[in-house]
């Protein structure tokens, strides 16, 4: 693949595999195609629920102004607040200058940023690591402790990861999420998901006091592991946060587009 095919694939897995968890999270989600805009909007407490992303390739700056403009007035009409997803490598050198100034003039206030991965790499060897069990996500119980994980690592109020997963039936059976158990506590989850012919991971996190030791690598490739072995899939995808970045080419993805996270300025 080239670098821009990749960074479509990249932004075409979102929009598909996002599709199905905020359907799954609320039945009348906001999932619409808009041209050059994917809007994935549960509109819950959960924000990584509330997604729209930009996904013409190759935009100009004036497109992209008007994009920008655009999503961000769906995300003023919404209840609860989101991110707007940006890949980088799908805008042209114009707009990729002009980017800040038109986020800014658009109401957007920069986020954090991210990386898009993929890899020929599955099947993965079932991993080991000398701390840990591996339990899939089957039980409310589980599913309660995975979304706690989430709100953990990035900082929110249990609620608010348990408002997006805790219910779910899909997380129990067609996700293949995984907890990584350090004794009876969990301490690192991760899953993976089929999506347009490729295995997604998602939602890849540690509790802060457990990191630095390995656990979301090691959880990361069983759900990879399961996920493989139960689709026969061979190509992997997923968007990196800044922790997870230097951990997943380990595993065998590749880095492509950067990506950029904006919410609403107050």
């Amino acid at each position: 693949m080239t670098g821009l095919t990749e960074s479509i694939e990249s932004a075409q897995q979102l929009a598909v595999a996002w599709r199905a968890m905020v359907l799954d999270r609320d039945a009348d989600a906001d999932v619409r195609d808009l041209p050059g805009i994917a809007v994935r909007w549960a509109d819950c407490r959960f924000s990584f629920f509330n997604c729209i992303a930009l996904t013409d390739a190759g935009a100009g700056a004036d497109l992209v102004a008007q994009r920008l403009s655009q999503a961000a007035d769906i995300m003023r009409a919404k209840k609860h607040p989101g991110f707007l997803w940006l890949f980088e490598d799908l805008l042209d050198d114009e707009a990729r200058t002009a980017l800040a100034t038109a986020a800014e003039q658009a109401g957007l206030q920069y986020a954090f940023p991210g990386t898009g991965m993929a890899g020929d790499l599955l099947p993965v060897p079932d991993p080991v690591h000398p701390d840990l069990t591996f339990v899939r996500v089957r039980t409310d119980e589980h599913l309660r402790a995975y979304a706690d994980l989430q709100s953990r690592a990035y900082g929110f109020p249990l609620e608010e990861g348990r408002d997006g997963l805790v219910g779910s039936a899909r997380w129990k059976s067609e996700v293949y999420a995984y907890l990584g158990m350090r004794g009876d506590v969990p301490v690192a989850c991760a899953a993976t998901v089929e999506a347009q012919g490729r295995l997604f991971v998602s939602f890849v996190a540690t509790d802060p006091q457990w990191q630095r030791r390995g656990y979301g690598e090691a959880v990361t490739r069983k759900a990879l592991h399961e996920g493989a072995r139960a689709t026969g899939l061979t190509r992997a995808t997923l968007h990196a946060t800044v922790a997870g970045a230097p951990v997943y080419p380990r595993i065998g993805f590749t880095p492509n587009s950067p990506i950029h996270f904006y919410y609403l300025k107050e």
